[in-house]
C-alpha cells in the first residue's frame, strides 16, 4: 500500500440511502458501547470527523428447537394446520431462509392439493437444510446453521478432496430435478 504499511482490518461502506448522504458500516455486529464505537471508528482514516448516525450492535436472532418442535412437512407437531419457514426455523442467511420458506409452501400447497410432499433428498442443498431443521440435528445443543456440504449425505464412492464438492454439486443437480419430476411440482 502507499502507506507502506498492511492494514489489520478492512471497513466495508455500503449507502444506506438514496440521497448517498448516509454509509452503513457493513457486518459491524459488535457487543462495545456505542461511546467505545465512537472512539474506535474515528482511529479509522476517513472517518475521524464523520458523524455516526447510527451504531452497531448485536442482532438477535431468535430461533425455536425445530427438530424437537417440527415435523419432516415444518409443521409444529403439537398443531399440524401451524408451519414454520424462515429465520425462526434456525437457518442462517437470506437465500436459505427464503429457500425455507417455499419449501414451506410448496408442502402446503401439496397438502393443500390432497397430496403429501416429501422433502427433497438429503444429497441435495435444500434437502440437507431441511434435514438439519426437523431433526438430523441434535435438539440439545441444535443452532441456526447456513447450508453447507457438511450437511449434504455423504458420496457413496470414495472421491478425491479436490473433486468432492463438484461431485456432490453433480449428484445433487440430478437428484433435485427427479425430486421436481417425482413430487410433479410445478410453477
Amino acid at each position: 500500500p502507499r502507506t507502506g504499511r498492511w492494514p489489520h482490518a478492512v471497513v466495508q461502506l455500503r449507502q444506506d440511502n438514496k440521497q448517498g448522504s448516509i454509509w452503513n458500516m457493513v457486518g459491524f455486529q459488535t457487543k462495545m458501547k456505542h461511546g467505545a464505537q465512537v472512539e474506535l471508528f474515528r482511529t479509522i482514516p476517513g472517518l475521524e470527523k464523520a458523524e455516526f448516525a447510527r451504531l452497531g450492535g448485536l442482532h438477535r436472532n431468535t430461533f425455536i428447537r425445530s427438530p424437537t418442535l417440527l415435523d419432516r412437512q415444518l409443521r409444529l407437531k403439537t398443531s399440524l394446520n401451524v408451519r414454520f419457514a424462515g429465520q425462526i426455523t434456525g437457518c442462517e442467511g437470506y437465500v436459505e431462509s427464503s429457500a425455507i420458506g417455499l419449501a414451506a409452501g410448496i408442502m402446503a400447497a401439496g397438502e393443500l392439493a390432497g397430496r403429501d410432499i416429501t422433502q427433497p433428498p438429503p444429497t441435495t442443498a435444500l434437502g440437507a437444510l431441511l434435514g438439519h431443521i426437523t431433526g438430523d440435528a441434535h435438539a440439545d445443543n441444535y443452532q441456526p446453521m447456513n447450508v453447507n456440504f457438511g450437511l449434504f449425505a455423504p458420496l457413496d464412492d470414495k472421491v478425491h478432496k479436490k473433486l468432492r464438492k463438484a461431485a456432490m454439486t453433480g449428484r445433487a443437480r440430478v437428484d433435485l430435478a427427479k425430486w421436481i419430476t417425482d413430487q410433479d411440482i410445478r410453477p
